[in-house]
């Protein structure tokens, strides 16, 4: 497990009598103050994923695309099953079944429909994961993607960058005070910023056609350390 303190600062500002003008820094101190802004991330390895598996099928007739796509997610789950993944590890995220049409001369033509069933799969040992998508390829997947990483205790690792940040914070308004021939009394005011996280860039998967026979070799994951980040703004009374 490795921690890493991001000390940066965004705004510093001292006051007397009254709070900064900011509208992060809302009410009136009969008292000094210093406004700091701390950040900090701490870096988890990722030991949990989810995987979206696709099954598409095409037929000019309705049916026969919705029945041809039941048999291929049913032998594909029947097959991630085996992996003992655990009871609620997958989950239908969508069923659908629509026309397709060709356009020519300003005509439209029923070419015929597609179905197309999604399911996520959930892996809590990231060892799994090659072994999911190769099984979900391997058993009639047409599409497997999605892929993206998380941390299973997400909110311990929150705390502790939140508690990072306010120690950065309180450290900044400590270096402020000294400059100023003053210290830190008390903290009065701590504003939690959340900081949003990017979606991961999802891995997309095809299975070819002329692959649907042939075996499929393990694929390697590395998933690497997640970063949670974290960003407070302090108000600390100075005397």
């Amino acid at each position: 497990m490795r921690t890493l303190l991001t000390a940066s600062s965004l705004g510093l500002t001292m006051l007397a009598g009254t709070a900064a003008a900011q509208t992060h820094t809302p009410g009136r101190y009969d008292f000094p103050v210093v406004v700091t802004q701390g950040e900090a991330e701490v870096k988890r390895a990722a030991d949990r994923a989810w995987v979206n598996v696709v099954a598409e099928s095409r037929a000019r007739d309705p049916k026969e695309a919705q029945r041809a796509t039941i048999e291929a997610m049913n032998t594909v789950q029947q097959k991630l099953r085996s992996l003992s993944l655990g009871s609620d590890a997958i989950r239908t995220l969508s069923v659908e079944l629509r026309p397709e049409f060709d356009y020519a001369n300003n005509r439209q033509t029923l070419r015929g429909y597609v179905a197309r069933n999604v399911i996520e799969v959930k892996v809590d040992e990231i060892g799994k994961i090659g072994d999911v998508i190769s099984a979900s390829i391997g058993s009639g997947a047409t599409t497997v993607g999605g892929l993206r990483f998380d941390i299973k205790d997400r909110e311990t690792a929150e705390r502790d960058a939140l508690r990072l940040a306010v120690e950065n914070a309180r450290a900044r308004a400590e270096a402020a005070a000294r400059g100023a021939d003053m210290r830190v009394e008390r903290i009065v005011r701590i504003e939690d910023q959340r900081v949003s996280m990017p979606e991961p860039r999802p891995m997309v998967m095809e299975r070819m056609a002329t692959m649907a026979q042939a075996p499929m070799p393990e694929t390697p994951v590395t998933p690497g350390d997640l970063t949670i980040r974290a960003s407070v703004t302090v108000t600390a009374a100075l005397k």
